[in-house]
């Protein structure tokens, strides 16, 4: 089910599977922001990572001596959320553990995924507790799709990211099974400004680790329309998008896809948190249109 905020200048659409945020429109202009999910490309929006980031091998791990199926991402973005608080400008989603889950996760949790709305910024906070006796092991992360370009006369190529700060950024490669290979190439020397390419994405997505910035600006070259993202308190970021669709995604995570060797533990997966019994998680991120 669909549910919405809006205010005098912005619109936001929220789906209560995967708790995924689906629309983001600039009223006076009946602009859409996010990707609308065309399955020629790719068929998601926005969804939200948890509790892995990216591959593992073989699709599995290990804990506690037990082997347990994990698909690409987590499987909350495919789980029906409760909306357990509705505002005017907030909504708040809930998804639980159940036998589904703790048959391929076994870890009793909660996680809350809530939007706010303050006039021109969305934001996205995540807060996880564990409801366990035992240490939680988990990763979390957002992986919001942006229509590029925003406007029909202009080119994907005429967009580029700008980082808050200056980067020396190496991106860390992927092999064909979505694992991290241990390789890595260069994508900025000292700059803030990476400018949109397909061909990057030839090698599947960038991901970026330990960055100086915690904001990044989608803009154009042709219009003074912007996208700022915060993401403060998350490790490691993807730029991501099929090559020579129409979309960029723009994804901050607390976690990262496995490694080629990895001894599969989950415990021992780089990027995972932990958290202890009653203890709670909480990080945020923010859509901002300039």
């Amino acid at each position: 089910m669909l549910h919405f905020l809006q205010n005098d200048n912005y619109k936001v659409g929220v789906e209560s599977r995967g708790a995924e945020l689906q629309h983001f429109i600039k009223l006076d202009e009946q602009l859409e922001f996010i990707w609308q999910a065309n399955p020629a490309s790719w068929a998601s929006h926005a969804p939200n990572l948890f509790p892995i980031i990216g591959e593992l091998p073989d699709a599995m791990y290990t804990y506690q001596g037990e082997k347990y199926p994990m698909l690409r991402h987590g499987f909350a973005r495919h789980r029906e959320f409760k909306l357990v608080d509705e505002h005017h400008d907030k909504l708040v989603f809930e998804l639980t553990h159940d036998e589904e889950t703790l048959a391929q996760y076994p870890f009793k949790f909660t996680l809350l995924v809530a939007y706010k709305l303050e006039w021109n910024k969305l934001s996205v906070t995540y807060l996880v507790r564990c409801d366990d006796v035992h240490t939680m092991y988990f990763s979390i992360g957002g992986h919001p799709g942006f229509n590029v370009p925003f406007y029909p006369n202009e080119n994907y190529t005429d967009y580029y990211l700008e980082f808050e700060k200056e980067e020396t950024l190496s991106r860390h490669l992927l092999n064909d099974k979505g694992l991290l290979n241990g390789d890595t190439e260069r994508v900025l020397e000292q700059e803030r400004v990476l400018h949109l390419n397909p061909a990057y994405f030839e090698k599947d997505a960038l991901v970026f680790k330990n960055l100086n910035s915690e904001k990044v600006t989608l803009s154009s070259k042709t219009n003074p329309r912007a996208i700022e993202m915060e993401f403060k308190g998350f490790p490691y970021l993807g730029i991501w998008a099929k090559p020579g669709a129409a979309y960029v995604c723009i994804e901050p995570w607390c976690g990262v896809a496995s490694r080629v060797g990895e001894s599969g533990e989950l415990q021992d997966k780089e990027g995972i948190q932990e958290l202890a019994p009653k203890q709670a998680f909480e990080r945020t991120f923010s859509i901002c249109i300039l």
